[in-house]
Order: C-alpha cells, then sequence, then structure tokens
C-alpha cells in the first residue's frame, strides 16, 4: 500500500512543462521515457532483454558487495584492531570512498544547468567524505552509465535496484542529454535525486575519475574497444564492469585482421564462433586491466540476439596478475572436419617451494589433423578460463524467479540464465551435432542419446545457451569420432571420394564401443531457446535516421 502511495505522489511530481504531442510515451519496468517522432535518440526495444539481465547481475552484486563488507568487518573484528599502516593509508585511500564534489561535470562542457528550483537538479549533490567515524560504514553503490542515449538504462537502475546511491548517465550528443534530462524530470523524484546527466566525453571522464564507481556499464552502438582502458581504471577495486559488444560480424570472424586491430585476437569461423567472441572480448578486457596492475574474474558471460555481454569484477594485485597467460589460449581448428584444440599460452612449476611461470609448451598438435588429415588454422588467444561463476549464476536466476513481475523480459532471462547454470564450467568452447554429421554425411543421432553415450564412455558433457545443437564436453576428439563411427555402422552413408574429411574419419575402426542408454539431461521441463517475440526482432537505426521506402521494401521481401 506504501509502494503504491509513493508511485501516485511521483506521478503528481512529474514534470511536465513540455509539449507531449510530439513525443510517444515508452514504458519499461519501473521507467517511463519520452522518445520523439523524429526518432532523434537512440532506442531500441530489443535490448529489454539486455537491461533485464543487468539490473539482475546489478541486485546480486549489491547483495553479495555487502556481504563481503559485513565478512571484512568481522574479520577486523576477530583479529583485533591494528595500528594503520601510514605508508598505505597516505598512498591509497580505500576504494568505494573516494569524493566527489557534486559540481556540474568537473571541468567538462556541460548544458545549460536547470534551474536549482526544478526537481532534478544537480547542483547540490551530496558530498561523500573519507574522514570521520563513518569510515567503515558501506556507502551506496555509485554507477556510470557512460553511453546513456535516451537514459533509460540509467533511469531503471536508479527506480529499481534497492541499494544504489547515484546513477551518473554521460553522453557526447548534445541532443541526448536533452533527452536524458528530460526523461530524468518526466519520471519523478526518486529519479532526480539519484540520477544526474553530463555532457561528456565518456573515456575522458572515466580516465578523470579513477577508481571511484563501484559499476560501469558500457553498452556501446558498435564495439567497446575504445573505452575498455579509462573503463578498467575507472571500477573500484572489487567493483564490476558490465560490458556489450555489438560487432559481431567482427568478433565472429567476418573480418579477422579488423578483430586482431581491435580487441588483440584473431577470430575462426566455427560454428562456436559466438562463444569464441565472448572470449575474445574477456582476454582483451584483462589485457587492458593487466596495464594497471588490475585483473578481471567474470562472474556472466552472455550471448543473446545480436550481442555478447559481459559482466567481470575487477581486482588490483601485481601478483595475482602473473596468471594471466595461465587463463588464455590459443586455437587450433581443423579446416577438414570439426575438431580443435587448445594451446595454453603460459604454465607454472613449482620449485624449491616458489611458483615459476614458464611458455605454454608446443606444438599442441601436428601441423596435419590426427583424424582427417587436413590442416589446421590458428586463432586467439582467447580467454580459455571460466567464463561464469555458477554461485552467481544460481543467486541471480532464484533473484529472477522471486521477482518475476519485475522484469519485462523474464521469460527470456530465465531461460538463458538456466541454460547457463547447466553449462560445464571449464569447458572452453563447443562442438555442433549437425556440423559432425554434416562431417560424416550421415544423419544425426538424437541429443540425448549422443549425451547417453558421452557419459557412458566416462566424459561430461552439458549443452550451450548459445546453441540448441551446441554441445559442451571434456571428451577428446577421438572418442567423439568413435561414438559417430558406431552411429554410423547402425546408420550407414553413401559412399563418398576417399579425399574426404569424412571419408577419412569413418575409414578408421572405432576404438571405443558406444553405448547410448536413456539420459537424465532433459528431465528438467524448461524452455532453454524461445523464439522472438516480434517480427524484425533485431539491431535497429542509428539516431537521426528514417526507415526509407527502400528499407520497407526489403523488410516486406524478408518477411515473406
Amino acid at each position: 500500500m506504501d509502494k503504491e502511495k509513493t508511485r501516485d505522489e511521483e506521478k503528481q511530481q512529474k514534470d511536465t512543462s513540455f509539449d507531449l504531442s510530439d513525443y510517444t510515451i515508452i514504458k519499461e519496468g519501473e521507467a517511463e521515457i519520452l522518445m520523439h517522432s523524429k526518432n532523434q535518440v537512440f532506442y531500441n526495444k530489443t535490448q529489454v532483454n539486455n537491461r533485464d539481465m543487468s539490473i539482475a547481475v546489478l541486485r546480486t552484486f549489491i547483495s553479495q558487495r555487502k556481504l563481503e563488507h559485513e565478512s571484512m568487518l568481522d574479520r577486523r573484528v576477530k583479529t583485533g584492531p591494528k595500528v594503520p599502516d601510514k605508508s598505505v593509508s597516505e598512498m591509497e585511500p580505500p576504494a568505494d570512498s573516494v569524493q566527489y564534489n557534486g559540481k556540474s561535470n568537473d571541468g567538462y562542457e556541460l548544458l545549460e544547468e536547470m534551474s536549482s528550483d526544478e526537481p532534478c537538479s544537480i547542483s547540490g549533490a551530496p558530498t561523500r567524505n573519507l574522514q570521520g567515524k563513518d569510515r567503515e560504514e558501506l556507502k551506496p553503490a555509485r554507477v556510470l552509465e557512460a553511453l546513456s542515449a535516451s537514459g533509460l538504462r540509467a533511469l531503471r537502475y536508479a527506480r529499481e535496484v534497492e541499494g544504489i546511491g547515484q546513477v551518473v548517465a554521460l553522453d557526447n550528443d548534445k541532443v541526448s542529454v536533452e533527452a536524458c534530462r528530460r526523461n530524468i524530470r518526466f519520471n519523478g523524484a526518486v529519479a532526480c535525486s539519484k540520477l544526474e546527466s553530463h555532457l561528456a566525453d565518456a573515456r575522458v571522464y572515466m580516465l578523470t575519475h579513477p577508481k571511484e564507481f563501484d559499476v560501469v556499464d558500457l553498452d556501446p552502438y558498435g564495439s567497446p574497444s575504445l573505452f575498455l582502458d579509462s573503463a578498467v581504471q575507472s571500477v573500484v577495486d572489487g567493483g564490476i564492469l558490465m560490458c556489450t559488444a555489438t560487432d559481431l560480424a567482427v568478433l565472429c570472424g567476418g573480418n579477422g585482421e579488423v578483430c586482431y586491430s581491435k580487441y588483440g585476437s584473431y577470430p575462426l569461423r566455427g560454428k562456436y564462433c559466438h562463444e569464441m567472441a565472448l572470449r575474445i572480448l574477456l582476454a582483451c578486457i584483462e589485457s587492458h586491466a593487466n596495464r594497471y596492475k588490475r585483473y578481471i574474474v567474470p562472474v556472466l558471460s552472455v550471448q543473446m540476439d545480436f550481442y555478447v555481454r559481459v559482466f567481470v569484477r575487477i581486482y588490483s594485485s601485481a601478483s595475482a596478475m602473473k596468471n594471466t597467460p595461465l587463463k588464455l589460449s590459443y586455437v587450433y581448428q581443423c579446416t577438414g572436419c570439426d575438431s580443435f584444440h587448445l594451446q595454453p599460452v603460459g604454465r607454472t612449476i613449482s620449485k624449491d617451494n616458489r611458483l615459476r611461470y614458464h611458455p605454454g609448451f608446443g606444438p599442441a598438435i601436428p601441423q596435419e589433423c590426427s583424424d582427417c588429415g587436413k590442416k589446421f588454422n590458428m586463432g586467439g588467444p582467447i580467454w580459455s578460463a571460466p567464463i561464469h561463476d555458477q554461485e552467481w549464476v544460481a543467486s541471480i536466476l532464484a533473484d529472477v524467479k522471486s521477482m518475476k513481475e519485475r522484469y519485462p523480459a523474464y521469460d527470456r532471462i530465465c531461460a538463458v540464465l538456466t541454460a547457463i547454470s547447466e553449462e560445464l564450467p571449464d569447458v572452453p568452447l563447443f562442438l555442433s551435432l549437425h556440423n559432425i554429421s554434416a562431417t560424416l554425411k550421415c544423419t544425426s543421432p538424437s541429443a540425448v542419446m549422443f549425451h547417453s553415450a558421452v557419459i557412458n564412455a566416462g566424459y561430461r558433457i552439458s549443452g550451450t545457451h548459445m546453441n540448441p545443437l551446441g554441445l559442451k564436453t571434456d571428451a577428446p576428439m577421438h572418442t567423439i569420432w568413435d561414438i559417430m563411427r558406431c552411429w554410423v555402422k547402425n546408420h550407414p552413408v553413401k559412399a563418398q571420394p576417399s579425399n574426404q574429411a569424412g571419408s577419412v574419419i569413418l575409414a578408421k575402426e572405432p576404438v571405443l564401443q558406444a553405448v547410448a542408454s536413456l539420459s537424465k539431461a532433459q528431465a528438467k521441463k524448461v524452455a532453454r531457446f524461445l523464439p522472438n517475440p516480434e517480427r524484425h526482432w533485431g539491431p535497429k537505426l542509428r539516431a537521426g535516421r528514417q526507415i526509407t521506402e527502400r528499407i520497407v521494401k526489403m523488410l516486406v521481401g524478408l518477411g515473406r
């Protein structure tokens, strides 16, 4: 009852001093924005999945941050008071206790400030104090949305996530900042008290605000590579960086040389290309973090719709940073069959009770594929360590299910999180059952039967959230091909030219006799892959562009 009363009061406090006839009101979650009829500011309805997933992760992060703070205080109580180390306390203040002075933009160009009598004036922002008796108190989280456009994402963070003290929304487009401020006023007192909008270059702003934000959100139109170096410096120790990349044509191998120039890795065009895109992005973020003696810990990595999205925590440690080569690998992909192999960049050995770091052993494979005799393409380096924290995934999924009505895209994000929770966390990349069958020119076994054969052979196997036919397994490739040889014996194929990869593979007798029985893998009756809710669900035009007659004809043609 109190919540409904508060919402009614907020509606009465909304600023509607502008003409609403030129705008369409768009509601998502608890936020509402005004969209101009001329598409002046970018907005994509499809990204509701992205925003819902981000809010779910953010809620879990706020809870985890509180638990970690309480745990730290408990440890201090148990160990007793310590004499402060002057050298440390003077050089590096606590990462989550950074001052900000509430000025308009610390020297950046701003639009004309709103008058102080307006409900969302930001000139009187509170000052966070490093000194005093409340030093041990956990401050509310500060969030930076580096590329805000209409401000919808920032508004949802401010209105829907408890425990957030301030959200800073940036954009270097004057029209976007005007729209964002208009939307802040339109959303009432809560939004105005927490959210501020600045006209600024996100890269410069983040560089001049090092270790100030508990959460930094990057969701650019295209590649995030330009913003990563400044973003990893702007996050506090233990904070979280949320980053989207929509340039999948580049990350998935369409333009390998462009990907290398932007991300420092060469992609391969396999069925696992979307997972490789995620791992390339993680490796790139780690590379930028390492330059400042920092490193990342991924908690969730997602491929949805037309983009990849990663959520990583960032820490500072010169010693932990040395483990980075152990988390990176090169990928060798056979040009004839689906076999792939990973070559770790580094390794460690223990000598005289000390851990020493050395280059990885190589080559991991001969020049010709042992299964089909073809050559290999080499890609990477990619992040080969786990891309999810399964405890976080379980916590996020439980939180989403407990607040079903607060997520507009509940069905989709619940399906994705369920699929992620079932993935093998320590197995990089995946195979495609249909691709394996296509190589042999045979009919495809059912996923349940194939899962069962791999499990009975003594290995682990799971699906993947990126592909309904994807299989993640720790079984070596010769075991996979043995299972398929046994399948082909019971389901013969037509004779093929002897030089084809499938013919070479089937010419060998299986060493393993595959046994298939009913698997429990499909026991949960939960949909993992849902159809798009609307036609033409995907990327949208840039702000300022209009749909021409030519585009309409093209869309009509695609719909037939």
